[in-house]
């Protein structure tokens, strides 16, 4: 008897690179993993007078592309940014939001 083999079912792209869920996976785990990481860079810069900072923007873009678990750990691991309301407020809502979208899509399927 030849041994199972999966069919590619969806598309050409996927039966390449494997399942869009480890895609997503991947992309989220080095998205959180940036996102960690810059807050941490930017703490250690806030340390040093005089060293260019990481903008705050960019910190909330991190967090919006995904990163949010990893930002929220960041900021409480480095306490950076834990005197700004709306790090404080903002980044947990974005979590929030980001994780009721999962739930949503999820629930769709």
């Amino acid at each position: 008897m030849p041994p199972f083999l999966p069919e590619a079912r969806s598309d050409v792209i996927f039966a390449a690179v494997g399942s869009p869920g480890a895609l997503l996976a991947g992309y989220l785990a080095i998205v959180n993993l940036w996102a960690f990481c810059l807050m941490g860079f930017d703490k250690r810069r806030a340390k040093r007078r005089g060293a260019r900072r990481i903008r705050e923007r960019t910190l909330f873009l991190s967090a919006l592309l995904g990163g949010s678990p990893g930002a929220l750990a960041g900021m409480w691991t480095f306490r950076h940014k834990t005197k700004h309301w709306y790090f404080v407020w903002g980044i947990p809502a974005i979590l929030l939001a980001q994780a009721a979208v999962c739930l949503w899509l999820i629930s769709r399927t």
